[in-house]
């Protein structure tokens, strides 16, 4: 097991806490100096809510979302923020007037797609992609892309965790950004001073969780 955990709590809720370890990990796009675990955030009932209202609260009724398009295993969330955004009277402008919450296949290579059934969630539709963490962009440039080929118009980016507050045109919200992680530090794969240093990775990681390397 990596080390005990530190508990770093929401600026705007401090019943939502994230776990975090300080160390070497690997991601598929950067190195970063501590893991971020979301887990228990995405699945039980009680936290993914606490997240989910603590992102509605950046979206106003003037906020077009017709479809959540959740990555990382995001659905329970999704599914809260859906209600919270119901609530607040983010408007839909599909033929149901309710909000979709779908999330993409990935095919053998990595690509996002929508089988044809599944199109209507995302085809020419207002989406909001939600995504577990974000490191450097490049899952949400993909997912966005995606989207996109559907004819969907994206309305906002949002995450759990996110060093970076923008790509391209699209802005992410997030609940805990860089600058509330003590030390956070996130490296291009091939200019890692830690790699250079001689400090050994501890895991590779994504949003689903650790692999440990002995």
């Amino acid at each position: 097991m990596l080390k005990e955990y530190t508990k770093i709590p929401a600026p705007l809720n401090s019943e939502v806490a994230l776990k975090i370890i300080p160390g070497h990990f690997a991601t598929n796009h950067s190195h970063i100096t501590n893991y971020m675990e979301i887990g228990t955030m995405k699945t039980r009932c009680n936290e993914a809510q606490g997240v989910a209202q603590l992102l509605a609260m950046h979206y106003s009724v003037s906020t077009p979302v017709d479809t959540i398009v959740c990555a990382d295993d995001m659905e329970v969330v999704g599914t809260f923020l859906a209600q919270e955004l119901t609530k607040a009277g983010v408007a839909n402008y599909n033929q149901h007037k309710t909000i979709y919450v779908t999330s993409p296949e990935l095919t053998s290579t990595g690509q996002s797609i929508f089988r044809d059934n599944m199109q209507l969630t995302v085809r020419d539709k207002n989406v909001l992609l939600l995504f577990g963490s974000l490191s450097t962009g490049r899952t949400l440039e993909s997912l966005a892309e995606c989207v996109k080929y559907y004819g969907a118009k994206i309305s906002g980016a949002c995450a759990i965790f996110s060093a970076v507050r923008k790509v391209g045109d699209i802005e992410i919200t997030a609940v805990f950004h860089d600058e509330d992680i003590p030390n956070y530090n996130s490296y291009p794969l091939h200019d890692c001073p830690l790699c250079k240093q001689g400090v050994k990775i501890d895991a590779i990681v994504n949003s689903f969780g650790y692999s440990e390397l002995k």
